[in-house]
C-alpha cells in the first residue's frame, strides 16, 4: 500500500480497511492507494438572458448559481454556437442544455428541441429531471421504444421539447419525418448526452444519423444549436465536429465541486489449491472478489455500486453478495440486486426507482449504468475489470462521492494481461490522459446503409455529398445506383422502392435483429442477446442467467432469432469454443523493417463456434460437448506483423547480428506467436478506445497469404472500428507494453493474467510464454535497428501520447 493511515481516519480508509479485514498482511490484494484530492467549486451569476422563472425553477431545486463552466457553456449555446462540454461525473453537464433550451421555450412559445440519449434509462432519469422542474408550457416527453403507442401521436403533435435515443431517431422519427414537420421546422436545440459512448461502429453510425438530422431540419426550414456533453475525453472538439459534422467549440475547465477520493488497486489472491487450464495457475475471479467487497460495504450501510464486464457477470456478483449477507442478516439480502442491459422495460425501471429510494444498498451493473440514471453520491464504486477505456473509468469511479464527501473506489483486476499490468503500474492507470474516442462515417459498411437511408428520406443532392464523406460518398452512391436502388437524375439521387431500408439497418453493429431468450414451457421473453454474440452465448447447452435465475439453452434458432431455454441450476458453467480463420484482402498501409514487416489491411475472419465446455466454479473442466452451428463471416480491418524465416533462423541459431533477445526452435514457434497474440489482444485497449471484446486475433506459423510466421489483431466489426489502425499508429509502445506484462508476470510458464485469453477458441493451446517475449523481442528489436539506420517510422509510434489523448 502506498501510504499509511492516518489519525482522523476518512470513511473511505475505513470501508477500505473493512474490505481487506481478514485478509493476512502477505496476501494483501492491495498493490497501491492513491488519495485524489479535492477540489473547490467555482460560481458564475445567472446569464441575464436567462427568464426569472426558468432561474428560479433551479434555485428551488436546490441551485443557486450556476459554476462557472456551466455558463459559459449555456452562454456559447444561447448566442447560436455549437458546443461540447467535456468535464467530470457529477460536473451539472444537464444544466448546460436545460438553461439554453428552457430559456428559449420560455421565450418562443412556437420553439422545440430535442435530446438524444445512448440508453434509455439515461433519457428517462433526464425527462424526471425536466419535469420535475415544473415549468409551464415545456411539455416534455419520451419517445423511444419503451412508449405506448397510444401516447406516440400525442409526442409528435405537442411534445416540445422530446427525449429520445439514436435509434429511435433513426427508425420511428426521420424515417417518418413528414409526420413531425411541425417539430423540424420549429427545431432549436439538438442535445447529444454522453457524446463519448458514440465509438467504434456505433458512433460511426450516429454521426452519419445526425448528418441525416440536419439535413432533414434544413429541408423543414431549421438550423438547430447542437450542445454536446461527455466525459473527460481528448480533443473533444475535434471529436464533436467528426460525429456532428460542425465545428464545435470546446468547454473543459471543470468547475463543480469534488469530495476527496481514495482509489485502491486490487489484485486478486492466487488459488494454490487449484490449477486452470492446461495447468496454470488460477486467480480468484474479479467477480468474486467485487461480491465480497459489495457484501462488506452494505454491512457497512454504504451505498455502493459494482460495475462488472458482462451481464452474466453482474447477474453472478450479485448472488455471490446476496449469499454472503445472507449469512450476516437475511435481511440485508433484499439490499442488493443486479441491474444490466436485456432486462424488459418494467425491470428496468423498478430497480432504478429501488436504486434511487435506497431502498438498494448495493447494486452489481453492467455499464448500463454508467451513463444511465443518475446515481452520482455514492460512498463507494467497485470496478470489476478495466472497462475498456479511461473515459469510461472515470466515468464509473466518478458515481462515488457526494459533494464535499469523501468516496471509495476499488479497481479489481480481473485475471487479464491489461488489468494485471494497470494494478503494476498504477500511473498508466492514474496520471496518463484519456483516450480519443475513435469512430469511422467513411466505413464502407457504414456509409452503404446510411446513405440508402438518407436518399429514402430525402433526394441526395450533389451539394450535399461533403458533409457524407465526398468522393467515397459518391463511390457509394454509383455502387447502390448499378444495384438498381437508387435512380440517379440531374437533381440528385433518388430512392426507388416503397420500403423503407431504416428498419433493415442496425446502427448498434450487432449484425442484425436481437435473439430473444424465451422460456419454452410459458413463453415468457426473458430477455435479448446480440446475433452476433449469440453463437457463443445461447447456443444449445448454454446456461444462462437471467435476475439470479439460471436457465439452460435447449434450442438456437438462428433464422428466426429464437432461443429456447428451460429452468436449471447445474453446477457447472459453460464457455463455447471455437476456429477460426483470416484471409488478407487488401493491404493499405506496409512498413519493412529488415525481416519484419507490419501491415494494415482488410482481411476476412472465419469463425465457427465447434464446442463448449463445461466448468465447475472451480475451473475445474468436466468435458467437452461437440457443436454443429453455422460459420460466420466478418470482412473488417487488421494490423498484423510478419517475421522471415531467415531472421526466425539466424534467432534459433544464435547469430549476434540478429536483433532482439534469445533464439526460438521451430516446434515452439506456434506456440510463441499464439501467446503474443493473446498478450497483444489483451494490451491493445491502452491505446485505442476499445475492449478486448471489440477485437480478435489469429496467429500462424507460416500464413498461406504473407508466406511468414504471421500475428493479426483484428476489429471486431464490420468494415472496421478505427481500432486496428490504432495498434498500427501505436505499434511500438503497444508491443513493448506487451513484452512487459508478460515478463512481470510472476507465473512460471503461462497463466490469465499474461498470455491465456478467456476467449481462445483453441483452448489456450499451444501457448509459449518464453517464446511470446522472444518474438515481441524479434519485432522490437528489428524495428529499432532499422530506426536507428534512419527508417523512417510513424511518430505516433514513437510517442504513446500521440495515440493515447
Amino acid at each position: 500500500m502506498s501510504s499509511q493511515v492516518e489519525a482522523g481516519v476518512s470513511r473511505a480508509r475505513r470501508l477500505l480497511e473493512r474490505a481487506t479485514a481478514g485478509i493476512p498482511e502477505r496476501r494483501n490484494p492491495v498493490t497501491h492507494v492513491a488519495d485524489l484530492p479535492a477540489r473547490p467549486a467555482r460560481f458564475a451569476d445567472w446569464p441575464d438572458w436567462v427568464p426569472p422563472q426558468v432561474s428560479a425553477a433551479f434555485r428551488d431545486c436546490g441551485v443557486e448559481r450556476p459554476w462557472t463552466h456551466q455558463a459559459e457553456a449555456a452562454e456559447l449555446a444561447w448566442r447560436g454556437q455549437d458546443v461540447v462540454m467535456a468535464t467530470g461525473t457529477a460536473s451539472g453537464k444537464s444544466l448546460v442544455y436545460q438553461l439554453p433550451v428552457l430559456s428559449k421555450l420560455a421565450t418562443d412559445p412556437k420553439a422545440t428541441a430535442l435530446y438524444l440519449a445512448p440508453t434509455k434509462a439515461l433519457g428517462a432519469d433526464q425527462l424526471r429531471a425536466v419535469s420535475a422542474l415544473g415549468l409551464d408550457g415545456v411539455r416534455p416527453a419520451s419517445y423511444d421504444g419503451d412508449t405506448p403507442r397510444a401516447e406516440r401521436d400525442w409526442v409528435r403533435k405537442h411534445a416540445r421539447w422530446v427525449f429520445s435515443n439514436p435509434d429511435m431517431l433513426h427508425r420511428g422519427v426521420l424515417s417518418a419525418h413528414a409526420r413531425w414537420a411541425t417539430f423540424f421546422r420549429r427545431l432549436s436545440y439538438v442535445v447529444v448526452d454522453e457524446c463519448h459512448s458514440y465509438r467504434g461502429v456505433f458512433g460511426s453510425h450516429v454521426a452519419l444519423l445526425l448528418r441525416r438530422l440536419r439535413r432533414v431540419a434544413r429541408h423543414y426550414g431549421a438550423d438547430p444549436v447542437f450542445v454536446l456533453a461527455s466525459a473527460t475525453t481528448a480533443e473533444p472538439a475535434e471529436f464533436a465536429s467528426r460525429l456532428t459534422g460542425k465545428p464545435c467549440t470546446p468547454v473543459v475547465d471543470d468547475a463543480s465541486p469534488r469530495g476527496p477520493r481514495t482509489v485502491a488497486l486490487w489484485e486478486p489472491p492466487l488459488l494454490e489449491e487449484l490449477a486452470g487450464e492446461n495447468g496454470a495457475p488460477v486467480r480468484r475471479s474479479a467477480g468474486a472478489e467485487a461480491a465480497r467487497i459489495l457484501a462488506e460495504l452494505v454491512i457497512e450501510g454504504a451505498r455502493s455500486l459494482a460495475f462488472v464486464r458482462s451481464r452474466r457477470g453482474a447477474e453472478l456478483t450479485a448472488l455471490g453478495a446476496k449469499r454472503i449477507l445472507s449469512e450476516v442478516d437475511p435481511q440485508l439480502r433484499e439490499a442488493v440486486a443486479a441491474y444490466r442491459a436485456g432486462f424488459l422495460p418494467e425491470e428496468r425501471r423498478a430497480l432504478e426507482k429501488a436504486l434511487l429510494s435506497g431502498h438498494l444498498l448495493g447494486v452489481a451493473t453492467t455499464n448500463a449504468l454508467e451513463l444511465g440514471v443518475d446515481i452520482a453520491g455514492l460512498d463507494a464504486v467497485v470496478l470489476a475489470g478495466y472497462p475498456g477505456t479511461l473515459a469510461s473509468f472515470w466515468q464509473q469511479s466518478g458515481r462515488a462521492g457526494r459533494a464535499g464527501d469523501d468516496a471509495l473506489v476499488v479497481f479489481v483486476a480481473r485475471d487479464d494481461p491489461l488489468d494485471t499490468y494497470l494494478v503494476h503500474h498504477p500511473a498508466a492507470l492514474l496520471d496518463r490522459p484519456v483516450e480519443t474516442a475513435v469512430l469511422d462515417p467513411s466505413n464502407p459498411y457504414v456509409l452503404v446503409p446510411q446513405l440508402a437511408c438518407a436518399t429514402a428520406e430525402l433526394p441526395l443532392t450533389a451539394r450535399e455529398l461533403d458533409a457524407f464523406g465526398g468522393d467515397a460518398a459518391r463511390e457509394v452512391l454509383d455502387a447502390l445506383v448499378a444495384d438498381g436502388m437508387l435512380r440517379r437524375r440531374p437533381s440528385g439521387w433518388y430512392w426507388t422502392s416503397r420500403d423503407r431500408p431504416q428498419h433493415e439497418v442496425d446502427i448498434r453493429g450487432s449484425g442484425g435483429d436481437q435473439i430473444a431468450v424465451v422460456e419454452a414451457d410459458t413463453s415468457r421473453l426473458l430477455g435479448t442477446v446480440d446475433p452476433g454474440s449469440a453463437c457463443s452465448t445461447v447456443h444449445p447447452g448454454a446456461v444462462y442467467l437471467h435476475q439470479g435465475s439460471s436457465y439452460v439453452v435447449d434450442e438456437l434458432d438462428l433464422e428466426n432469432g429464437l432461443a429456447l431455454v428451460h429452468a436449471e441450476d447445474p453446477e457447472w458453467n459453460t464457455s463455447a469454443r471455437g476456429v477460426v480463420d483470416i484471409a488478407v484482402l487488401s493491404t493499405i498501409r506496409e512498413e519493412r523493417y529488415g525481416g519484419v514487416t507490419v501491415c494494415l489491411g482488410e482481411v476476412a475472419v472465419t469463425s465457427q463456434v465447434v464446442g463448449y465446455l463445461r466448468r465447475l466454479p472451480s475451473g475445474e473442466v468436466l468435458d467437452h460437448v461437440a457443436l454443429d452451428l453455422p460459420e460466420q463471416e466478418l470482412r473488417t480491418r487488421a494490423v498484423w506483423y510478419t517475421i522471415s524465416a531467415e531472421l526466425l533462423e539466424a534467432h534459433g541459431a544464435g547469430d549476434d547480428r540478429a536483433p532482439g533477445g534469445a533464439g526460438i526452435e521451430p516446434a515452439r514457434l506456434p506456440g510463441a506467436l499464439h501467446a503474443a497474440e493473446h498478450a497483444a489482444i489483451g494490451l491493445l485497449p491502452l491505446f485505442a478506445t476499445c475492449d478486448r471484446w471489440d477485437i480478435g486475433g489469429v496467429s500462424t506459423a507460416l500464413h498461406a497469404d504473407t508466406g511468414e510466421a504471421t500475428v493479426f489483431v483484428h476489429d471486431g466489426h464490420p468494415g472496421g472500428a478505427g481500432f486496428a489502425d490504432r495498434g498500427f499508429a501505436a505499434l511500438v509502445p503497444w508491443l513493448a507494453a506487451t513484452r512487459e506484462a508478460i515478463v512481470s508476470c510472476e507465473c512460471p510458464a503461462g497463466c490469465p493474467s499474461c498470455v491465456q485469453s478467456p476467449k481462445c477458441g483453441n483452448g489456450n493451446e499451444p501457448l509459449d510464454k518464453a517464446g511470446a517475449v522472444t518474438v515481441l523481442d524479434i519485432v522490437l528489436g528489428a524495428v529499432s535497428n532499422e530506426r536507428g539506420n534512419g527508417h523512417e517510422v510513424d511518430q505516433a509510434a514513437d510517442d504513446p501520447a500521440a495515440t493515447t489523448g
